[in-house]
């Protein structure tokens, strides 16, 4: 399991402490990097390779001192040295190297300053090492938690959908359709997905496991997939009994128990060949941290076939759409109640719970949810709230505090129908990824490592029964209408949706 923030600033202070007078670049880089990682929870064996060849731009050969593929470049210089000539030398090396392992990330040290600049945006950290315990989430990219910014119609949400149609027309040329293939491109970009955000640890896990548990000709990644997806439905240690084998591969044991109910679904697995095998790599070098489970319902139409999605009426509604209804819906309403009591000079802190109940006591329905778009986002803003309510609540004490303990709203008050089991499927696995997501957001605000990953009551049933879900009533008939109401004016023109309309909703 992944440490807390907080275990992880005491390792940090412990780590300055006993290399603060260090600084023989030839000595002692290998051993300080490899306690740096260990202060993550991460063995730097495992991700990450000192002395990679590589030629510079000059065409003369060079030696990065640390590479991690696709992610980080470190370039140590012993104490004092000029740390700008070590940023540019590890930009020559970028330069040089493959596009699909070019990292986002580059460190220059000189073991008492730390200088880290994420490329994707632009964005430079510097801080002395005596302070690292105070920018340990800066690097929280090494364990698939960062601070995520989802942005509508971004084109690595484009990317991402283009990398799993391209998988989904080649095994589907192949002679591996229907269900079969749609339940097992959802548990692929689950994994995808998973291996990128921290679900599974260390980060790119499942990457590693196709690139070196498979062989170059595809013949037998099917099996190798088989296996593990038998692995991720079967408890393991962390469970009260523990069910996997002793004699377990030890590369399969390093993932995680997903709890049942996307592993649990027993469908054919499809042969592949080397091409085939290239394309799931590539979707699996891809970084999936930026991609906001919102848009699988853009990944869903671009794997259906033109004509069925043109009969079934699907569609991506971009999330800019989505805040346009759930705002005056409810949201606005919501955020206009936490600014009235967090005004308060008395009761604030009895206004403050009140309003985080009312939160963990509503139900959404959504009775024709398609791939859970406005499910996800609101879902989401919900969660948002909640975590402004509660740093508004405990302050700067929020560090120590249990982030377990602390959230009360949960996925199960949010419900869905709808027809066809793909969509339904797509619509569950993404809520829970948002939950992962939105937990994250927890444990970077209160310290602690919140994770739930579990699908033990369903959120999406694929059923046409209009009053029933998971065999029990559970919406009146008044949120239906209202839903109803809402998709037809958003069919209609959602840019006309003026203040009349939204007073037209408000009063159904």
């Amino acid at each position: 399991m992944r440490l807390s923030w907080n275990e992880i600033r005491v390792r940090a202070k412990a780590f300055a402490e006993k290399w603060k007078d260090a600084g023989n670049e030839n000595s002692d880089t290998q051993t300080f990097y490899n306690q740096f990682f260990e202060v993550f929870g991460l063995r730097r064996e495992s991700v990450g390779v000192y002395e990679e060849r590589v030629k510079n731009i000059k065409g003369n050969t060079g030696f990065i001192d640390l590479f991690w593929p696709g992610t980080l470049i470190v370039e140590q210089k012993s104490a004092g040295r000029d740390l700008t000539k070590a940023e540019k030398q590890a930009f020559d090396y970028i330069l040089q190297i493959k596009e699909r392992d070019r990292p986002r990330y580059v460190l220059v040290s000189d073991f008492k300053v730390f200088q880290l600049r994420d490329l994707a945006t632009r964005e430079t950290l510097e801080f002395a090492l005596e302070d690292l315990h105070d920018h340990v989430q800066k690097f929280g990219f090494m364990i698939g938690v960062e601070r995520r910014e989802f942005k509508d119609q971004d084109p690595v949400n484009i990317k991402a959908s283009e990398l799993v149609g391209k998988l989904h027309d080649a095994l589907e040329e192949s002679g591996f359709e229907g269900r079969d293939l749609e339940v097992f491109l959802v548990q692929i970009v689950f994994c995808l997905f998973a291996d990128d955000t921290g679900v599974f640890q260390p980060k790119d896990l499942f990457l590693r496991f196709l690139e070196d548990r498979t062989s170059d000709d595809g013949a037998d990644l099917g099996p190798k997939l088989a296996q593990l997806f038998q692995t991720l439905d079967t408890p393991d240690k962390t469970q009260a009994v523990n069910k996997r084998s002793n004699h377990l591969d030890e590369d399969l044991a390093a993932f995680p128990y997903i709890n049942g109910r996307l592993f649990e679904r027993h469908t054919r697995i499809p042969s592949f060949d080397s091409d085939m095998r290239d394309k799931l790599i590539e979707a699996s070098r891809f970084d999936w941290s930026p991609i906001s489970p919102a848009i699988f319902g853009a990944l869903f139409q671009s794997v259906m076939d033109a004509k069925e999605r043109r009969k079934k009426g699907a569609h991506y509604t971009t999330e800019k759409n989505i805040q346009k209804v759930i705002g005056p819906l409810f949201m606005d309403e919501l955020k206009a109640e936490f600014e009235r009591a967090k005004a308060l000079k008395r009761g604030r802190a009895q206004a403050l719970d009140a309003l985080q109940t009312k939160l963990s006591k509503l139900t959404f329905f959504d009775p024709a949810c398609g791939c859970g778009n406005f499910l996800i986002i609101a879902y989401r803003e919900l969660r948002v709230l909640e975590i402004d309510i509660l740093k508004a609540k405990h302050g700067k004490a929020q560090l120590e505090l249990d982030a377990a303990v602390l959230s009360k709203i949960d996925v199960d008050q949010f419900y869905g129908i709808e027809l066809e089991e793909f969509p339904a499927r797509i619509a569950e696995t993404a809520m829970w990824m948002m939950d992962h997501i939105m937990n994250n957001e927890l444990s970077l605000a209160f310290g602690q490592n919140f994770a739930r990953i579990r699908w033990i009551k369903p959120p999406i049933s694929s059923t046409a029964m209009p009053w029933r879900l998971s065999g029990k009533r559970c919406c009146p008939r008044k949120i239906v209408l209202m839903f109803l109401e809402i998709r037809r004016l958003l069919a209609q023109n959602i840019k006309a949706l003026n203040n009349a309309n939204k007073s037209a909703i408000l009063r159904i």
